[in-house]
C-alpha cells in the first residue's frame, strides 16, 4: 500500500469548483459518536477503512465529539451523499481526517464541489494555518487527482 500526504499552505493556492450540483452541506453542530461512527462505515466500507472499527463507544466518543473535530454532511433531496471531518491541532494545521462520498453518489460529480467545502472550511471556519489530508492506493482512483485539482501538492509519499 501507498500513502500519499499532501499539504496547502495558503488560501492562495486553493482551486475551488464552485458547482454544487444541488447539494445541501451542514455542519453537525450537535455531535453524537454514532453518527460520525455511521458516516464511516457508510462511505469506508468501500474502500477498506479500518482503522476505527475496533473501537468502543467510549474511543469513539472521545474522538467524534472532541473540540478538535468538526463534522459537516452533504445531502441531496433528503439522502446523505457523503462527509468530511476536519481535525484541527493547536498550531491551527487542519487535517481533512475523512472525506467520501456514500457509494450510491459515487461517480456523478460530487466530489469536487464536496472537497472544495472542506478545504474552504478548513481555511475560514477552522482558521487553517495549514491544511492537509493523506490518501491511500486503497482509496478510490481518482482520490490524489481530485486533491491535486483542489490546488493541495503532495509533500510525502510511503
Amino acid at each position: 500500500m501507498i500513502t500519499t500526504y499532501l499539504e496547502m499552505n495558503s488560501p492562495s493556492e486553493f482551486i475551488e469548483k464552485p458547482d454544487s450540483k444541488e447539494l445541501t452541506i451542514v455542519e453537525v453542530e450537535i455531535k453524537d459518536f454514532r453518527f460520525n461512527r455511521y458516516l464511516y462505515g457508510l462511505v469506508g466500507e468501500l474502500w477498506h477503512w479500518t482503522d476505527k472499527l475496533a473501537l468502543s463507544d467510549a474511543e469513539w466518543e472521545e474522538y467524534a465529539e472532541s473540540d478538535n473535530l468538526r463534522t459537516w454532511v452533504a445531502y441531496y433531496r433528503g439522502s446523505i451523499v457523503g462527509y468530511f471531518e476536519l481535525n484541527s491541532d493547536s498550531e491551527f494545521n487542519v487535517e481533512i481526517a475523512y472525506f467520501g462520498l456514500a457509494p450510491k453518489f459515487i461517480g456523478k460529480g460530487y466530489g469536487g464541489y464536496l472537497l472544495s467545502r472542506a478545504i474552504k472550511s478548513a481555511w475560514q471556519d477552522c482558521g487553517a494555518k495549514r491544511v492537509w489530508v493523506h490518501t491511500c492506493t486503497l482509496d478510490h482512483p481518482n482520490a490524489l487527482r481530485n486533491y491535486q485539482a483542489c490546488g493541495l501538492k503532495v509533500y510525502l509519499v510511503e
